[in-house]
């Protein structure tokens, strides 16, 4: 547990499910998925895509000046999402925020368009090196909000964006921040990306005609079914009691495996377990209503997480939700978009439906727990309370 509770004071996020309020109030609540379909060479895949008036808006934003015409769309997408949630948090004209931005790919798409030039003519753009590094999308949210404060961008997988909260709440309890712009985004649409997790027999081969072409936390698949997802989210942190908080984190937990394999977890996710139990400190474990799982989809990750939350709390096991099977993995974004779930479970208290699950919602909503984990057993679990 916290000493002192740390504030989310603003939200903005763009997926698949869209970016208004209005639609996301209606998204969260849809029993349907928001994944189509798209062809990447020779193959036709399921993917988490923004809809046509959240890329209308992002093309808009790339437009509107020289400078961010060769940015790519991760960086675009945290631009989008940084400006409203300053905006929302009473934050616009401040210039000392803290802010840290992550995102397990980066510039994905900007990074296979300047090699594959690079190959074809045997040299590459002037801007191929400044445009493609991970540091390219904290600098350059700082630059459009015009902000001088602390700035850093990090990859930890699909762990970032609760990595970047860790950091965010690090500063604000050193004293050397009063407030924190944390989150990630992803843009990992692309071929090559795409073709590396089908290389790892990771990726849904459901057809057309599946309900459900991502089966994250259905524990009677019998393949991989994870779904890639392009989208970002961010958050405004405080320190102590805010009225204007729209969530109160109470509880951090992070813990890191002995690696095993490239990719993978132990069977019962020991590094879950342990931040799981960190992040609860002194709260019973009775006392969480929902946990908002990982679960990417695939037959592993799911069951080692699932084996996890049992080992902690036994028999009484929340109630169990997920987002990937409606709007994708958006690795790096991930853990923030659940915490964007979270936080409408809170402000509604509605549980939303969970389409692979017999388990009874709670009728009240007052602590969630959310989880995040990466390549390699690096796991982040936060504790979340209205």
């Amino acid at each position: 547990m916290l000493e002192k509770p740390i504030a989310i004071t603003a939200l903005s996020s763009v997926s698949a499910m869209g970016a208004d309020s209005v639609a996301l109030l209606k998204a969260h609540k849809d029993p349907n998925h928001f994944l189509t379909q798209r062809d990447f060479g020779a193959n036709e895949v399921w993917v988490g895509e923004l809809p046509k008036t959240e890329k209308a808006a992002i093309s808009e934003l790339r437009n509107s000046h020289v400078k961010y015409n060769n940015l790519d769309n991760s960086v675009l997408y945290a631009l989008y999402t940084s400006r409203k949630a300053v905006e929302q948090a009473g934050w616009s004209g401040e210039a000392n925020f803290g802010i840290n931005i992550g995102s397990s790919r980066g510039a994905t798409s900007l990074f296979e368009k300047y090699h594959e030039e690079f190959i074809e003519k045997g040299k590459t753009a002037t801007l191929t090196s400044p445009t493609t590094t991970l540091g390219n999308i904290s600098s350059w949210v700082a630059h459009d909000l015009q902000n001088n404060g602390p700035v850093i961008s990090h990859s930890i997988t699909c762990s970032t964006a609760l990595q970047a909260v860790l950091n965010g709440i690090a500063w604000l309890q050193s004293g050397l921040s009063d407030k924190f712009l944390v989150g990630g985004s992803e843009a990992p649409l692309t071929p090559f990306t795409i073709a590396q997790m089908q290389a790892l027999k990771l990726y849904s081969s459901l057809g057309s005609d599946s309900k459900y072409p991502c089966r994250a936390m259905d524990m009677t698949k019998t393949r991989n079914t994870m779904v890639l997802g392009e989208g970002a989210a961010v958050a405004c942190l405080e320190s102590g009691n805010r009225k204007n908080a729209l969530a109160t984190i109470r509880g951090i937990g992070y813990a890191t495996e002995i690696l095993q394999h490239n990719v993978s977890i132990s069977a019962d996710a020991r590094c879950f377990q342990d931040s799981m139990k960190m992040a609860l400190g002194t709260v019973s474990s009775e006392q969480v209503d929902i946990i908002i799982t990982h679960s990417p989809g695939t037959l592993k990750g799911d069951a080692s997480e699932l084996k996890a939350i049992a080992q902690v709390f036994g028999k009484n096991i929340p109630y169990l939700i997920n987002n990937k099977w409606k709007l994708g993995h958006t690795f790096g974004a991930s853990g923030m978009l659940s915490i964007e779930l979270g936080v409408f479970l809170l402000q509604h208290q509605e549980a939303v439906a969970n389409p692979f699950s017999t388990q009874e919602a709670p009728k009240q909503i007052r602590t969630i727990l959310v989880n995040a984990v990466g390549f390699g057993g690096n796991a982040v679990s936060l504790l979340l309370s209205k």
